[in-house]
């Protein structure tokens, strides 16, 4: 039994995070510690490697800077709005290596500014200046910002793009003035529009801030609520616009189609079948990848949306983030074609955009359930008060006031007697985490039972079960899943201690940091290119026959012109032409080298 005496005083005022330069100077500090270790990282990234994903992105950032083109007709569509950032890149310089490297800068730029948003967020959702600083850093480290930054992919902004848009939601959604939330809707509908630009899964973002609109209609004020629609409209409009120009002029015979496949997925029971288990592939990916921290969060997000007494701003944004997380799995699984590769059944790249997100609500799932534990003192009756607990983190119900726990804070308890320890809370958190794992995990291994080690396993779709499993050329689901659950249980064992906010936050730091230095490159081993090097400034040919993975990567290299297609015999003008390893050069041409299934002809 508990028994709390309590004395109410009114509350000071929240004090925004940039109101104290010493939290500027160390955001700062932080948000630049971030990119010099990115950029450490990836220092050996001289050329794109995920192909054609990279170079899709970089010719479409070439082409808007006013460059060379290519013909990516029949390949995937590769949007316009991360090719966006790039742009002024190409302004600067046309080398193809040296215009790389300022892209895995800009990639490091953009997944280091995960930082000071998880910072503003975790603010947001009422924890303590001093609390949020180290969880927030120690999520900027997580895999899925570390790993993407270091190429040329849209994968690298997205992360960032989501917590932008929570924070976004928040300050819509939650009380305030009204010019401020008019504000944070044209933010809102911005960030949901340039994700759709960016990407198809933007496409799910810009459903679910309508979703939320429409579900907030009443309470939301109609200035901010129009600001909302007009800028999401008005962003996917001009996106759109965007990215058809793009396609007319670098996929003129059109892009890849998946809209037939994903109709036949969405209207037949074997495609429903490999959506649902993708989709609870990438599910049990983005729990294993963030050591466990994901499904604590998505469990609590589920008992807080079933709880309707909870305040409103929190549920809001657990909803959202929730739909997004379940729309975009099983909207990407649909669309998927069989490669067969083992990441068709367990993927982590789809929804690495959430996976920051959900490792910050991990954490504060942990912490929370910790400070309140069954049978201790609870805020009192009205519903609001701040929670100062143990001295470390706040949260707010909704109001005014201040409640604390252990004789800290305004609300000083006079007496308290605390009859429960909060492990019960921590450990059913984590229980819960660890049956979505096993229930995922099972229904991945369950649906593509010996195609798991019969297909193709990429080692650049699993960093983080590598790290997991120390095992680079298979996939062992129990061996991850295992692991995961080890951390995450170092995690909860942080999370019970005194003042656990500083521990736990450091437990996954290190956890952060032992997963860098397992990515930690080693020099590359000297010896010739694997690509044609024609020289400028003449025509460039390649013959139908060659492989997409040299043509495609040498539309990036040859800077001074667009890449030429033919069969046969190589169009007049040409100086250089690529063709298959065994062909034999016609009457005019000389032979000037062959490697890895092509050879060069030049005449010039």
């Amino acid at each position: 039994m508990t028994t709390a005496f309590m004395l109410r005083t009114p509350a000071p005022p929240v004090r925004r995070s940039g109101a104290d330069p010493r939290v500027r100077w160390l955001l700062a500090a932080g948000w630049a510690a971030q990119v010099a270790l990115r950029l450490w990282l990836n220092r050996y990234h001289t050329m794109p490697v995920a192909n054609p994903d990279e170079t899709g992105y970089l010719l479409a950032a070439r082409w808007l800077a006013g460059g060379a083109g290519a013909d990516l007709s029949g390949s995937t569509f590769y949007q316009a709005g991360y090719a966006l950032l790039l742009v002024p890149i190409f302004w600067l310089t046309a080398d193809p290596g040296l215009a790389y490297r300022l892209a895995v800068g800009v990639g490091a730029v953009a997944a280091a500014s995960a930082f000071p948003l998880a910072y503003v967020l975790l603010r947001r959702l009422r924890v303590s200046r001093r609390a949020a600083l180290v969880p927030a850093f120690a999520a900027g480290m997580s895999p899925s910002l570390v790993v993407f930054s270091g190429y040329a992919l849209a994968d690298a902004v997205l992360p960032v793009i989501v917590l932008g848009w929570l924070v976004a939601l928040h300050d819509l959604v939650a009380d305030g003035p009204g010019r401020r939330r008019v504000l944070a809707g044209i933010a809102a509908g911005g960030l949901a529009a340039y994700a759709m630009a960016v990407h198809l899964r933007g496409t799910v973002i810009v459903a679910v801030c309508l979703l939320v609109l429409v579900a907030m209609w009443r309470r939301l004020p109609r200035a901010a609520l129009i600001a909302t629609l007009v800028s999401a409209v008005e962003g996917a409009v001009a996106g759109d616009a965007l990215n058809g120009a793009l396609q007319a002029a670098l996929y003129p015979g059109g892009p890849r189609d998946l809209s037939g496949l994903l109709l036949e997925r969405l209207t037949s029971l074997e495609g429903q079948a490999w959506a649902l288990s993708g989709a609870a592939g990438q599910i049990w990916y983005l729990i294993a990848g963030t050591w466990g921290l994901a499904g604590v969060g998505l469990t609590g997000a589920v008992a807080l949306l079933a709880r309707r007494s909870a305040p409103l701003v929190p549920r809001v944004l657990a909803g959202a983030l929730l739909m997004l997380t379940l729309g975009i799995a099983y909207a990407s699984s649909a669309a998927l074609p069989d490669e067969h590769r083992v990441g068709n059944f367990a993927y982590g790249r789809y929804l690495a955009c959430v996976a920051v997100a959900w490792t910050l609500a991990g954490v504060l799932v942990l912490l929370r359930a910790r400070r309140l534990p069954a049978g201790a003192a609870r805020p009192t009756p009205d519903g609001v008060g701040r929670m100062t607990l143990d001295g470390v983190g706040r949260f707010a119900p909704g109001g005014v006031g201040r409640f604390a726990v252990g004789g800290v804070g305004r609300f000083a308890v006079v007496r308290h007697v605390v009859a429960a320890t909060g492990l019960p809370a921590v450990v059913r958190h984590v229980l819960a985490a660890a049956g979505l794992l096993a229930v995922t995990g099972g229904v991945t291994a369950w649906y593509a039972g010996d195609r798991l080690h019969r297909h193709a396993f990429i080692a650049f779709d699993f960093p983080e079960v590598i790290f997991l499993t120390r095992i680079s050329d298979s996939l062992d689901l129990v061996a991850a899943s295992l692991s995961a659950l080890a951390l995450l249980a170092c995690l909860a064992g942080a999370a019970l201690v005194r003042r656990p906010a500083m521990l736990a936050a450091g437990v996954l730091g290190l956890i952060q940091v032992a997963f860098v230095a397992h990515l930690a490159p080693a020099p590359p081993a000297p010896g010739p290119d694997w690509l044609p090097a024609p020289s400028p400034p003449g025509r460039v040919a390649v013959e139908a026959g060659v492989k997409w993975n040299i043509w495609v990567p040498l539309s990036y290299r040859v800077w001074w012109t667009d890449i030429e297609r033919f069969r046969g015999t190589p169009p007049e003008g040409v100086c250089t032409a690529v063709v298959p390893q065994d062909a034999a050069p016609p009457a005019g041409w000389t032979a000037t080298g062959a490697r890895h299934g092509w050879a060069t002809w030049s005449r010039c």
